[in-house]
């Protein structure tokens, strides 16, 4: 009896110790290094709001987004205070180089381009990306996520895919896609009568979808719709929890969105590792399979493979393979459709333009189908989509972190501090770019993209350094190629019913659609 009462108040006395270590290391983590953290920052200038337990800006961010979101805005406002409108009120009450809470992790802006300059140029591995929840990355992770030598080794396997002469190639897939879209359109306004009223953004997704089926996959869009809807659906979920109060463990719980998350990563994981194993499995009759992007990278996967047998570890596992899927399915996807649904949005509102853009394309290509080259002729079309990315970039900012104390400028960050690189306010500052900074003037980019500024990297669309995205001559010349067969066989206006509203999905969508009126050329 004696002895029982004993085992039972060491067991009780262990889980009190646990009980109270975890209580330590999680006040810690909510209260003491947050407060600690602010303290250094504000001792070196950043103002900004005061640490939250826990929430930090969040509840306030969410807020400030529901707000945004009810009502639409004019095109021509500014689309910062919808998109990023924490971000706006941070910056007008304490300045460019302000401090924001991520919950409890403190995060910089950082607005200098000088600085930006050296975030992304500094030797690999100096600022990396934060480590993300790893619920988020149910959705993607791949190349755009890893750092150091895995980073090195993801990047060299999978940079022939996105060689010149490997795109150059896939152009007769983008023509196939494209011309399926244009066939569908003039249908519609034959039925329906010249002008039509159609939504663009659900068509150029699914045309973008068709486009990263047949390169990546060599697949119709058609087989390959269950994946963009799937990630389609778990990139809104995403953004939910990225918003959301981040409370310990309930990424574990059961909850209706964990349980669905989960179900459709199981769901992705599966169909890919079907198109995957019978890749592989035509590869090992020896058939030629390096015509799409997962041919060309498993390829290059074989080769190094076979390059370097005794260090097996530097080949992709199908695992690590079908998660470089999930990234070109998703990104190759969003980013290309996003880019050409404000394009058409601001060409239907700046007809000047699109008559030029169009002028442009018949000179070059006439009646008959784009070419490689023809694409790199396209100057004024460059110029369009260059200050559509400017204006709508396809990621707000850019985030990373100090895993340990550094310098920055004449600040010295302590370990644990996020530094924001807000693009889309970089893109739109005054002081860079003039006073028209927000207004739609491709001509700043006649001189091409280092004279269109009074600094080069204040134009990153697609990041800037060592770790620019792989994809931006991918998604570059397949929105060429869209655009300029869409202005052969069409001129567009905006729809009365258009409701300009975009807001931020990991992307900047238009919340509303993207309603235009065609008429057939």
């Amino acid at each position: 009896m004696v002895r029982a009462s004993i085992i039972a108040a060491l067991v009780l006395a262990s889980c009190v110790v646990v009980i109270l270590s975890w209580v330590v290391k999680y006040m810690k983590w909510m209260w003491l290094e947050p407060k600690k953290l602010e303290r250094v920052l504000r001792d070196q200038g950043f103002r900004g709001s005061p640490y939250k337990l826990l929430v930090g800006d969040l509840v306030d961010n969410n807020r400030l987004i529901r707000e945004a979101r009810s009502r639409p805005i004019s095109l021509a406002q500014d689309i910062a205070p919808r998109v990023a409108p924490l971000l706006v009120r941070t910056m007008k009450s304490y300045g460019k180089m302000s401090l924001t809470w991520f919950g409890p992790i403190p995060r910089v802006n950082i607005m200098d381009p000088e600085l930006v300059r050296e975030i992304l140029s500094n030797k690999f591995g100096h600022f990396e990306k934060p480590k993300n929840n790893p619920i988020v990355e149910l959705l993607a992770t791949g190349l755009a996520n890893y750092e150091g030598e895995k980073w090195a080794k993801h990047r060299r396997i999978i940079n022939p895919a996105f060689h010149q002469e490997k795109l150059k190639l896939m152009l007769p897939a983008f023509s196939a896609s494209c011309a399926d879209l244009i066939n569908r359109w003039k249908k519609l306004v034959d039925s329906f009568g010249d002008p039509c009223e159609l939504d663009v953004w659900p068509e150029l997704q699914n045309f973008t979808g068709d486009v990263i089926s047949r390169t990546a996959f060599g697949s119709s869009y058609e087989e390959g719709r269950t994946i963009f809807h799937l990630q389609r659906e778990q990139a809104k979920n995403i953004m939910e929890v990225i918003n959301s109060i981040p409370i310990p463990g309930l990424r574990f719980l059961p909850t209706k969105r964990n349980l669905r998350m989960r179900e459709i990563d199981k769901e992705v994981r599966k169909i890919l590792n079907g198109i995957i194993n019978n890749k592989i499995e035509v590869m090992q009759r020896g058939d030629v399979c390096n015509d799409d992007l997962l041919g060309i990278l498993l390829e290059s996967n074989f080769k190094l493979s076979e390059e370097l047998n005794s260090s097996k570890n530097l080949a992709l596992t199908i695992k690590e393979v079908i998660e470089e899927c999930k990234l070109f399915y998703f990104a190759g996807q969003e980013t290309t459709s996003v880019l050409l649904t404000w394009t058409i949005i601001l060409l239907s509102v700046n007809q000047d333009w699109q008559s030029r853009a169009r002028q442009e394309v018949f000179q070059v290509f006439g009646d008959g189908k784009p070419f490689f080259d023809g694409l790199n002729r396209l100057k004024i079309v460059t110029m369009i989509l260059y200050e559509v990315l400017r204006l709508y970039p396809p990621a707000i900012f850019l985030v990373r972190h100090t895993y340990k104390e550094m310098k920055l400028g004449e600040t010295t960050f302590p370990p644990g501090v996020q530094l924001c690189l807000p693009i889309l306010f970089i893109h739109s500052d005054p002081e860079i770019w003039g006073e028209n900074a927000n207004e739609f003037k491709p001509e700043r980019f006649s001189d091409g993209i280092a004279k269109a500024s009074r600094d080069r990297v204040a134009f990153f669309p697609f990041g800037w350094g060592p770790r620019i995205c792989i994809g931006q001559s991918f998604a570059l010349m397949e929105a060429k190629l869209a655009l300029a067969m869409m202005l052969q066989n069409f001129s567009f206006e905006l729809s009365p019913t258009y409701s300009h509203a975009p807001h931020n999905v990991v992307t900047i969508q238009p919340q509303h659609g993207a309603q235009v009126l065609l008429h057939r050329l």
